[in-house]
């Protein structure tokens, strides 16, 4: 008769409170020699909570074993590979700023990928990490301008050279093309052939070929563990809109006056030899609803800072926003009062000591963070942003101590909060489930609808574009291809 397997790690009625507030309760959980698991659950439901916990970064009741350690020291041997990384400049210190991945003075201060990774790069091991991972044509360039794609393979070569013995990645396929999908998935299943043993978290419908097994939470508990074999998708939720009432009194038509939105004339931007954007020509109209996609690295991120006054090189190119050309004397301010704006890059530097109050009251004033004192109407108006998006019950929280799905929803009702002419969503669905995407969609058909105000959506799904979209931009290495529905 066999013996039974020791697990490598098992949680025995885990329970976790932030604050005051329980978000896991009594997991139980045992990871076996070979097995491979994923964790998935809809927004809010604890997932990066318990990943933390397993890497040690929580406090927490129950017991966590493995057979790599003992309690008290296991989690050493564990590393996370978090959903965002937040970059440092040479001093060691994070104080870089939202708008510095496009000023090559300031982008020069950030670490090259070669200094981050930290190692000697001609040794055998680190240089066919470097292969497997697909970074050699990046070592040499800042931090701070690497694509998605390309920083989230960098965070994974940082934690495999720490050898560790346990590897967690939360929500890896986040910001992804279809070609960076793939990539990831042929290192997934490498580094399961190797016999490294991780925890994906992931949603339902992302799960690699080396996945045995898949754990679902639900409200901080763990409410099944299947097989991958027999693991079936749960079906799509029926869930109702926001509030219709609220959006009536809340959504007003746009009143700005203006033909064009955005102008671009044989636009062009370089870093040192590196082509950004090629001989772009692209005009917007008022009141129309666009798509702007394209793979990792295809220039969608600068195309956007140009509109939203984040980038400098706008002042040498010909660009016009709401009909009047960028370096005819209106102010960064001037621009970004028009405009509501969400994307990975400004959820990455938004203030950490921020409230989700403060979050979204500050999309009134174009701030990271809020610095001034509201009057009694300016909060009414807050407190009913919230209730819409039913995080009015955590207005006073940090918005750090939100889940990753509500601290999305915050910023998105901080750029919707002011009824702009222009409305921005750059991967606005990273990090909700799809039942909070479907209400979203739903919602920005509303707003666009209601308000009439012009939007830009990004997005590597087409099943999150909002229906109303019906013109297309699409990059490749820098260059446009416009189309209609």
């Amino acid at each position: 008769m066999a013996m039974p397997q020791t697990p490598i790690l098992t949680l025995e009625n885990v329970s976790v409170k932030l604050g005051a507030q329980p978000i896991l309760h009594n997991i139980n959980l045992s990871i076996h020699n070979g097995e491979q698991y994923m964790l998935t659950g809809d927004s809010g439901s604890g997932k990066t909570v318990l990943a933390r916990t397993i890497a040690g970064q929580h406090f927490y009741s129950g017991t966590i074993s493995a057979s790599f350690g003992n309690p008290e020291t296991a989690h050493r041997y564990v590393v996370l590979v978090e959903q965002q990384h937040k970059f440092k400049a040479l001093n060691n210190t994070s104080n870089l700023y939202y708008q510095q991945r496009y000023n090559s003075f300031d982008a020069e201060d950030t670490m090259r990928a070669a200094d981050a990774i930290g190692e000697d790069l001609s040794h055998p091991d680190v240089a066919a990490l470097i292969q497997l991972l697909q970074l050699e044509h990046v070592l040499d360039e800042p931090l701070i301008q690497l694509s998605n794609g390309e920083n989230k393979r960098l965070q994974l070569a940082k934690a495999l050279l720490q050898k560790p013995k346990f590897l967690i990645l939360d929500h890896p396929y986040l910001g992804l093309d279809t070609t960076g999908r793939s990539i990831l998935n042929t290192i997934l299943d490498q580094l399961s052939k190797q016999g490294l043993p991780f925890l994906l978290i992931s949603t339902p419908h992302e799960i690699p070929d080396c996945i045995t097994h898949v754990a679902t939470l639900e409200k901080g508990s763990l409410v099944s563990v299947d097989l991958k074999n027999e693991y079936t998708a749960p079906e799509k939720k029926q869930v109702a809109s926001f509030s219709p009432e609220l959006l009536q009194q809340l959504i007003v038509p746009v009143t700005a006056e203006f033909t064009y939105a955005i102008r671009m004339v044989n636009v062009q931007v370089n870093y040192e030899s590196k082509n950004i954007l090629q001989h772009i020509n692209w005009e917007v109209k008022h009141g129309e609803h666009w798509s702007v996609a394209g793979p990792n690295g295809a220039g969608k991120s600068t195309l956007l800072s140009l509109i939203t006054g984040d980038n400098p090189k706008a002042y040498a190119n010909e660009i016009y926003l709401f009909d009047k050309r960028r370096g005819s004397g209106e102010s960064i301010w001037d621009i970004k009062k028009k405009i509501g704006y969400v994307s990975p890059e400004l959820h990455l530097h938004f203030d950490a000591a921020a409230t989700t109050f403060q979050t979204v009251a500050s999309g009134l004033f174009d701030t990271i963070g809020l610095f001034r004192q509201l009057d009694a109407a300016t909060e009414e108006l807050v407190i009913q942003w919230l209730k819409l998006f039913e995080l009015d019950k955590k207005a006073h929280r940090l918005l750090t101590m939100l889940s990753a799905g509500e601290q999305r929803l915050a910023l998105l009702a901080r750029a919707l909060i002011k009824n702009p002419p222009l409305l921005i969503l750059d991967e606005p669905c990273q990090g909700l489930d799809e039942a909070t995407i479907a209400r979203f969609r739903q919602l920005v058909d509303e707003v666009c609808s209601r308000s009439g105000t012009t939007l830009i959506y990004v997005s590597h799904y087409q099943s999150e574009w909002p229906e109303c979209i019906d013109k297309h931009l699409y990059l490749q290495k820098g260059v446009a291809t416009i189309s209609n529905s």
